[in-house]
């Protein structure tokens, strides 16, 4: 599975997750590659380190009233994967990117529920033997001067406002904006948890320069999504970095990219 391809879950995984008797159907998000049978989201697993710590937690997360998350769905002999897949309960509901202000509240209380969970193993420095290689594990750790970030202007313009951030880190949602979930009657879903090991308000930072740079929020409302946040703006800096240098990694930085980034960066640098 080379993650550009539709290719729905094969029988052996439905029928190890117990939905063999439905017909999966591609859902949108997920890059393309979530599918639903039954009352089950099946999408490709992300290794077994990541895909099993983060089932374990989330299977006993304590809910509130301000988020709840899918509970994952284990195979018939107990595992949370089976071939290339994992699987979550369906739960209603759908993103809406303009309710960014909803979306940095649900992150919140998602992050008070995790704040004191310890750092997994797999979320280590580039030296660090298995440390994942993706390019958002790489730009995160270019973002907060790890690994060196890729020669380029704007990306040499955010280093220079770079300055120490003393916030205490913790496991963080790294991509909150287009993954709550909002349904009439129910607390706001988060799902497609991606972890980070960073201060809380890196979430919020995160969702609050998507908003701006991809779905049309005023750059003026970067410091009300931000109220209340120590190092703010350090943040801030920190969040463009880590998404220009995945568009970097990823091939995808080009004159569109640039002109949907400046003005952030002129707001916040």
């Amino acid at each position: 599975m080379n993650g550009t391809e539709l290719v729905a879950p094969d029988a052996g995984a439905l029928h190890a997750f117990g939905v063999g008797a439905f017909m999966p159907v591609p859902l949108t998000g997920g890059r393309g590659l979530t599918w639903r049978a039954g009352g089950v989201v099946l999408r490709p697993h992300d290794g077994p380190a990541v895909t099993d710590w983060r089932a374990d937690l989330l299977a006993d997360l304590e809910h509130s009233a301000g988020f709840r998350t899918p509970r994952p769905v284990a195979t018939h002999d107990g595992s949370w994967r089976s071939g290339d897949w994992e699987a979550w309960e369906f739960v209603a509901g759908r993103a809406d990117e303009s309710r960014v202000e909803d979306v940095v509240q649900a992150g919140r209380a998602f992050h008070r529920a995790v704040a004191g969970v310890d750092r997994p193993a797999f979320l280590g420095t580039a030296s660090t033997t298995g440390a994942a290689t993706d390019p958002w594990a790489r730009a995160d750790r270019m973002a907060w001067g790890e690994e060196p970030l890729p020669t380029d202007p704007t990306l040499d313009r955010l280093a220079a406002s770079f300055r120490p951030v003393h916030s205490p880190s913790q496991l963080v949602h790294g991509d909150l904006l287009g993954n709550v979930l909002f349904a009439e009657g129910s607390a706001p879903t988060i799902i497609d948890w991606p972890p980070y090991w960073r201060p809380a308000a890196f979430g919020t930072a995160i969702a609050a320069v998507d908003a701006v740079c991809w779905h049309g929020v005023a750059v003026e409302r970067l410091d009300t999504l931000g109220a209340g946040e120590p190092e703010w703006r350090q943040l801030l800096v920190r969040a463009l970095a880590f998404r220009i240098a995945t568009l970097h990694l990823l091939g995808a930085w080009d004159a569109t990219s640039v002109g949907r980034h400046r003005p952030v960066i002129d707001a916040v640098c």
